[in-house]
């Protein structure tokens, strides 16, 4: 199987081909980011494929990271995969950042439990928390940072994600010391190829995975303009 994976959500622009036959990407490129992923991917993809030496229609799927994340890089990553799919007449499956960053932990067997944590601004973080084989102990929300330190009760975790070092650095001194932290500004891409290899189409959509409503809404002035007749 031949998969595109795709990651706009965090702090890096990344791409990649799977050849699931070779057992490797075939083809990779990050770049780290905070902003400007819009006018870096498709790029950034044109490089990788061309690397690779495989045409779209080649492909099997395209996968795509769905959040949490930036609402604008999420946006950019979306849109790209599906059009690609489209274009191409393949399936676009969707991963959450929180299960790519943990997915590499659970791959090991570890006997820890792992907690996935990005950073989600004003003392809050995205989180979730798998055993050591990957079955949810706390599925994935928002919440403040206080919260996802309850997590402690498991045991001593393995943290990852752009968070990690937030909870490390104020975890429970009663508690069993965290395992390892491993900070990353975003997924191994690879990662989200293997996701994207393993999971059914019908199962992850590619659609945005927030769990909060943006911060921007629209002002109620411009709700009711807009629910306004046209006078036109």
């Amino acid at each position: 199987m031949l998969i595109l994976a795709i990651d706009t959500a965090l702090d890096a622009c990344a791409a990649g081909v799977l050849d699931t036959d070779a057992g490797r990407l075939i083809a990779q490129e990050s770049q780290p980011m905070k902003r400007g992923h819009a006018e870096a991917l498709m790029p950034l993809i044109a490089r990788v494929m061309k690397a690779s030496g495989i045409a779209f229609v080649a492909l099997d799927r395209i996968a795509v990271t769905t959040g949490p994340g930036s609402f604008t890089g999420l946006r950019v990553g979306l849109s790209a995969a599906r059009g690609i799919g489209l274009a191409a007449n393949k399936p676009v499956v969707g991963l959450t950042t929180l299960t790519a960053y943990a997915a590499p932990v659970v791959a090991q067997n570890a006997a820890q439990p792992v907690i996935s944590a990005i950073d989600a601004r004003h003392d809050h973080v995205y989180f979730q928390v798998v055993s050591g084989d990957g079955s949810s102990l706390v599925r994935p929300r928002v919440a403040p940072v206080e919260e996802a330190l309850e997590a402690a009760r498991f045991g001593a975790p393995h943290l990852v994600g752009n968070a990690a070092l937030i909870l490390s650095q104020r975890w429970p001194a009663d508690a069993a010391a965290p395992f390892k932290a491993d900070p990353q500004p975003a997924p191994d891409i690879a990662w989200v190829a293997w996701l994207g290899a393993a999971v059914s189409p019908d199962a992850a959509p590619a659609r945005p995975y927030y769990l909060r409503a943006p911060d921007a809404k629209p002002s109620q002035d411009a709700l009711q303009r807009a629910a306004q007749p046209s006078s036109s």
